[in-house]
């Protein structure tokens, strides 16, 4: 029996998840809702499904779980309204860009007994899985070193970066959970610094484009993350992970994966132009594990507290940008 769902947001990340549910033979996209109705519209048409609304999908017998894809500062409201509800919540991150507000979700979720996952989908890519099943292994012995690179190819509008919550708690937060990911141990301090090297708008909303960002386990294992808003070479993802034995890495995507070498040398197509496309496997991939979860019982992750501990990271670093300084985790 397929995992009826309804997805709460027709936008960009909306569009990639119905596509996801879609394509995954044990589940189907019953319904749609978005506060714009012209998009609901367009995304129910595409992939031949309802338009209903908020409470319609609330109360509908033949909807199992949402997928909310709908604006930051709704998630932890819905997430609670739906877990009330009785349907599985799969959540694009954050979850709220308060710490507190987050706690106080995770409590009515774990009152209500509701499955909940939370989209860092990076931990789903085909690549990222391989490097921590070569850790897991045992193949470069104990993780010493984690580097990790995310650059996106340009800044967001002006709007969004006003309302995403700023660089760590919207970008880094990605590259948090993947450090916790990879690292094996909890993060206890953070050490970042931050500035407006591409878009001095950024800067005028009181936010950054350009930040690194050391972490430091209890153990002494580091991560060295570095983020930009801008790379013109396309979108840029990579992971090297450094142990006691040896090294594995992951290198950028492209679409198509060759080399051509000529007298003038060698060349490569360029990279992925955004993350829709780079993570198309990872974006399937996770909701295949949240249906299996629903299905089989299988383990739900990353879960509430996965996504409360990377924001919790944003924090530390935030607070480190401005007194700079290392900032112990609580």
């Amino acid at each position: 029996m397929s995992v009826r769902f309804a997805l709460l947001g027709a936008g960009r990340i909306g569009k990639v998840h119905a596509r996801a549910v879609t394509g995954n033979s044990d589940a189907r996209l019953v319904a749609v809702m978005d506060a714009i109705p012209e998009a609901a519209q367009s995304l129910a048409a595409d992939f031949e499904c309802e338009v209903r609304s908020l409470e319609d999908i609330e109360a509908a017998a033949d909807i199992d779980a949402v997928v909310i894809c709908t604006p930051t500062d709704t998630h932890a409201d819905l997430i609670e309204r739906f877990a009330r509800a009785g349907k599985a919540i799969f959540c694009e991150k954050p979850i709220d860009l308060s710490v507190t507000r987050v706690r106080e979700c995770l409590a009515t979720v774990e009152q209500t007994g509701a499955k909940l996952m939370v989209g860092f989908n990076r931990r789903f890519d085909p690549s990222f899985q391989a490097v921590r099943a070569a850790i897991d292994a045992g193949q470069i012995g104990d993780v010493e070193l984690v580097e990790l690179t995310s650059r996106d190819p340009g800044p967001p509008p002006a709007e969004y970066i006003a309302k995403s919550g700023g660089i760590f708690r919207d970008m880094t937060i990605h590259d948090f959970d993947m450090a916790r990911f990879l690292l094996g141990e909890e993060v206890s301090r953070v050490c970042a610094v931050a500035s407006v090297l591409v878009d001095k708008a950024i800067g005028d909303l009181g936010d950054y484009d350009t930040a690194s960002v050391i972490l430091e386990t209890a153990s002494g294992r580091q991560c060295v993350i570095t983020n930009s808003r801008r790379a013109t070479y396309g979108y840029d993802q990579r992971i090297e992970v450094h142990g006691s034995k040896g090294m594995v890495a992951a290198e950028n995507q492209r679409p198509v994966m060759i080399e051509i070498a000529t007298e003038q040398g060698h060349q490569r197509p360029p990279l992925h132009d955004f993350f829709m496309t780079r993570y198309i496997d990872a974006y399937a991939a996770e909701i295949t594990a949240f249906i299996a979860a629903l299905r089989d019982g299988a383990e739900i992750s990353p879960t509430g507290e996965d996504g409360l501990k990377s924001l919790i990271l944003a924090e530390a670093a935030l607070k480190s940008v401005a007194e700079n300084r290392f900032v112990d985790v609580d």
